[in-house]
């Protein structure tokens, strides 16, 4: 049965996005719902919105405070010398990579006004990942900053690569760029329909694929959450409580996750919202943010949260501004739901669910309904989101049964680049999106996550291929066999852990983790290393049985 909070959203829903609201919805040529008096591109939802907000600050970060406008101004700016200096055109790859900083918005717009696909680089990777990425999708241009451009540098990369001195004034940090000329640059026209953005997901088939998005895509991710802030800001007007503070956020996630970019940064264009960027995370220094910028929204992977609420130094700030801490990107424990209550006493919790493939947008729970059901990640984010339980044959399964949670939208990615056999396979008949995650749906469309199908291990919001670590143990000499696997972790979760057999004597393990840390990024080194004194167990496929190692090695671990 809808509680009295789903009826009153549902009511004013519907207002907003009926025949005389704020927002208008139409369908595309597939019959999924678009936003019809919205921007359709990136482009223009910065045009219009930072032309709305002009006088508003957009982005504060080491001192400095950004009003829209500038940003727009900036970008524009930087966009023509994109196109005029540095020769870049329609469908050129300009690959980003660097912390959290304002340059790092402003490229992200240059990039889309100049009509490139913004690439979005794993701030974290190593050479060898970098090099993975560079090669796919062979950017014309790099923009990094100093520590990214040195691994990008022993990558090897083949194309032209700048370097930001990110850490100064916005003018300072992108001269590197804009020097050169360009100013009388024409920028080019872009439709709904070309390619946006590439972010790149590790999947259960080893290393990282390039999520592909066009312009109707990302913008549709981004509505799917202004919608839903809309009908939120409506029930608290309605209720005669509306936010004291106008909204600002702490931005601690990456802005190379699709999280950090859809749902947190390119919203706030949308909503007025400003960003308080943090370049790394460190809770003692957010809580410090927060009171002292006022902050009202916060969202991060659920370790972060419960950073915030162990944090030694928590009761010292004034925190009443915080009026929402969500989360997203892994599973929320269900015991943090009440803590959360009793530690933020002016902030409501929340949770949502998406992926890089569906720009973010999933489903959401927030509020009253979440602390009632605080193990589902919430209802589909409607108008926009469709989901569907899969059964045998794509079927689609009734409330109450398991299956494979599979998403609908506009907001979905086109296809993964150069691979056309996993984009056909990502897609059902009827155009929904495979998440690989299994779950239900209960009789008042709430979805429940109860298992992963994809052989990945999610850190802390990060998604880790098995396979991926797996082909890292064997390049090791001593290493004949290999087998990985996520074992539980109070703040992160689950992080890896791996199994190795040495055919020729033994094998040193520290000496495993240093030839490991030099390949992958520190998040994907197993944390926990076991040297089998046998060959693995197999299945009768002759596939290493990982199964009964997880299950033997988790048992192990239990008991010490």
């Amino acid at each position: 049965m809808p509680s009295e909070l789903d009826r009153k959203f549902d009511a004013l829903l519907s207002a907003v996005t009926g025949p005389n609201g704020r927002i208008q919805i139409g369908s595309d040529d597939q019959g999924r719902a678009i936003v019809t008096n919205l921007p359709p591109t990136l482009p223009l939802l910065f045009d219009v919105f930072c032309a709305l907000h002009a006088d508003t600050i957009a982005v504060i970060a080491d001192g400095e405070r950004l009003k829209f406008a500038e940003l727009n101004q900036q970008a524009t700016r930087l966009a023509k010398a994109l196109v005029g200096r540095w020769g870049i055109r329609k469908g050129d790859r300009v690959a980003i990579a660097m912390r959290n900083a304002p340059a790092w918005i402003v490229c992200y717009m240059a990039a889309m006004k100049a009509g490139a696909i913004a690439t979005l680089l794993n701030g974290w990777w190593q050479p060898d990942e970098l090099a993975h990425a560079l090669e796919l999708t062979k950017p014309k241009l790099i923009i990094a900053d100093a520590p990214r451009a040195k691994r990008i540098e022993a990558a090897g990369a083949a194309a032209e690569l700048v370097t930001l001195p990110i850490e100064r004034r916005i003018e300072e940090a992108l001269a590197p760029l804009v020097t050169k000329g360009g100013e009388d640059a024409e920028l080019p026209a872009v439709a709904p329909e070309d390619d946006a953005t590439i972010l790149f997901t590790s999947g259960s088939t080893g290393s990282a694929k390039g999520a592909v998005s066009t312009h109707r895509a990302v913008t549709s991710g981004v509505y799917a959450y202004s919608i839903a802030l809309v009908t939120m800001l409506a029930i608290k007007e309605s209720e005669g409580n509306p936010p004291p503070n106008p909204p600002l956020t702490l931005i601690a996630v990456p802005l190379f996750h699709v999280t950090g970019e859809v749902p947190v940064m390119l919203n706030s264009f949308v909503i007025a919202r400003g960003m308080v960027l943090m370049p790394k995370w460190d809770p003692g220094e957010a809580l410090r943010l927060m009171a002292a910028e006022t902050v009202t929204y916060f969202v991060g992977v659920p370790t972060m949260s419960l950073e915030l609420m162990q944090h030694p130094d928590r009761d010292k700030y004034d925190l009443s501004s915080l009026t929402d801490i969500a989360a997203g990107g892994a599973p929320r424990p269900v015991s943090h739901v009440k803590r959360l209550q009793e530690s933020f006493r002016f902030a409501q919790p929340a949770l949502g669910y998406g992926l890089t493939e569906t720009n973010a947008a999933g489903c959401g729970n927030f509020w009253q309904n979440y602390a009632d059901k605080p193990a589902s990640t919430g209802r589909p984010q409607k108008p926009i989101v469709e989901v569907a339980i899969l059964g045998e044959g794509d079927t689609h399964l009734p409330a109450g049964a398991r299956g494979e949670i599979a998403i609908r939208a506009a907001c979905l990615f086109r296809g993964y680049w150069r691979d056309p056999e996993a984009t056909r396979a990502a897609f059902t008949g009827d155009g929904y999106f495979r998440t690989g995650d299994i779950g239900y749906l209960d009789e008042d469309e709430y979805l429940f996550i109860v298992d992963r199908k994809k052989d990945i291990i999610i850190r802390g919001g990060e998604n880790i291929s098995s396979q991926e670590v797996e082909a890292a143990c064997y390049a090791h000499p001593g290493v004949a066999e290999a087998s990985v696997f996520g074992i539980p972790h109070e703040r992160l979760g689950e992080v890896p852990a791996a199994v190795v057999y040495c055919e020729n004597g033994t094998l040193d393990k520290a000496d495993l983790i240093r030839f490991l840390e030099a390949r992958l990024a520190k998040f994907k080194v197993p944390a926990q290393l076991w040297v089998h004194e046998e060959p693995l167990p197999k299945l009768g496929t002759g596939k290493i049985d990982k199964v009964s190692l997880r299950e033997r090695y988790r048992a192990e671990l239990a008991g010490e």
